[in-house]
């Protein structure tokens, strides 16, 4: 009986002391410290770049505008914004403007006017006749004086006025047929004004000037599109080479002192384009005033970037879809390369965490984030590059917050 009562009080001890190890259990697997799920990044070697990254345009080098050597009638155009021409191929075809028509009462006055200018031409041409009457005359006195002079029966002064009396008369001839022209001029514009506007004859192909182009191009503007008079130095269209084009980025004046020619440029177009290369031909040393989106007034400068030509490795069809997706005024994206260093020592600087004037990253060791303060060589908006205080291949925490400190259990949730 004691027995029985022995093992029946050894067994409840037992079985107490079973609920006591594992509610002791379940109480530290409660109250313990979990793992605090973040993100890392690996530390590796690559490229480290100082650039800007700015938006620009692309532009065309060279553009032509077409204007009107004359005042004219300028025919339809049958050319459209985009369309593909050829040096010398015709642009523009110009008729002679017709003359104003003219009412009864200003007839009347230019008739009179007219008749004057013809009365004027046939006293001038009475006037030449009597010149050349008065030169024969003197040519005749001046030929007998000589032959006088000759024999001494007139004294030499008297040969000589004889002579100049005829020079005289040749002066007078001369100028007596130079108004004569005049009166001839005068007429022809008195009856030049009587003129009635009369049709340019269809089809006539002297009666037309045709406009060629200067090289090989695209139609870029029309600024007439329809049959219309223009006048002298009037534009008519504007046209370039597309595949001759640069890129012009503005960049904030404070930034472009850092930028030397020749850098290299990355430029992207979006829409999944490929990107292209350029490098930095000028940077143009007039500023200009740009509001930004947030209604900032800033100061830029353009920078002019040449397009790199394709290169030995790119197929033609590639070449050919490149060039077809460029156009004047296009935007781009610009990623300008100010120095470069291979080799790097990298890591992200979203894992920098600010130490009083110096930089810490946690680093991922055994499931614990800890404190390592490190030194970096420089760095830019996406990564820093280090000069110690890590080692390639150590993974590092990024965005570590004020959940992380030194010793926390962290883990890696699988992606």
């Amino acid at each position: 009986m004691n027995e029985k009562i022995h093992v029946k009080k050894t067994r409840r001890w037992l079985i107490g002391v079973l609920l006591l190890a594992v509610a002791t259990a379940f109480i530290v697997v409660i109250y313990q410290p979990r793992a605090l799920p973040v993100e890392v990044a690996t530390v590796a070697k690559g490229t480290f770049e100082q650039a800007i990254e700015e938006d620009g345009r692309l532009r065309i080098k060279t553009r032509y505008i077409i204007t009107a050597p004359t005042q004219a009638a300028l025919l339809r155009p049958t050319l459209k914004v985009g369309d593909v021409v050829k040096a010398g191929d015709i642009l523009a075809t110009l008729e002679p403007e017709a003359p104003q028509m003219i009412d009864a009462r200003t007839r009347s006055v230019l008739q009179q006017r007219a008749g004057s200018a013809d009365a004027a031409r046939r006293a001038t041409a009475a006037q030449v006749q009597r010149a050349q009457t008065a030169l024969a005359q003197a040519t005749l006195e001046a030929d007998r004086a000589g032959k006088l002079a000759q024999e001494n029966f007139i004294a030499p002064a008297a040969r000589d006025q004889s002579v100049l009396a005829r020079q005289a008369a040749q002066q007078a001839l001369l100028a007596a047929q130079a108004e004569q022209g005049m009166a001839d001029y005068a007429a022809a514009e008195a009856r030049a004004a009587l003129a009635r506007a009369e049709p340019v004859t269809a089809g006539h192909a002297g009666s037309r000037w045709d406009i060629k182009s200067p090289v090989n191009g695209q139609v870029l503007k029309l600024y007439q599109d329809s049959a219309v008079t223009v006048t002298a130095g009037q534009p008519l269209l504007e046209m370039g080479d597309t595949a001759a084009m640069e890129a012009v980025i503005d960049v904030l004046s404070g930034e472009v002192t850092r930028i030397r020619s020749g850098a290299p440029v990355r430029l992207l177009l979006g829409g999944g384009a490929a990107a292209m290369a350029g490098t930095v031909t000028r940077v143009e040393p007039v500023a200009f005033t740009k509001v930004s989106a947030l209604g900032i007034e800033e100061q830029r400068v353009n920078v002019i970037v040449a397009l790199a030509p394709a290169t030995a490795g790119t197929s033609p069809a590639d070449a050919q879809t490149s060039t077809a997706q460029l156009g004047d005024g296009y935007r781009v994206d610009a990623h300008i390369t100010l120095s470069s260093q291979p080799n790097a020592l990298l890591l992200p600087t979203a894992a920098l965490v600010r130490d009083g004037p110096h930089w810490r990253v946690f680093v991922v060791t055994d499931g614990h984030a800890r404190a390592r303060p490190v030194q970096l060589q420089d760095r830019n908006a996406d990564v820093a590059w280090l000069k110690d205080g890590l080692r390639e291949g150590e993974q590092v925490v990024l965005y570590p917050g004020s959940m992380v400190a030194d010793g926390q259990a962290v883990r890696v949730p699988l992606k």
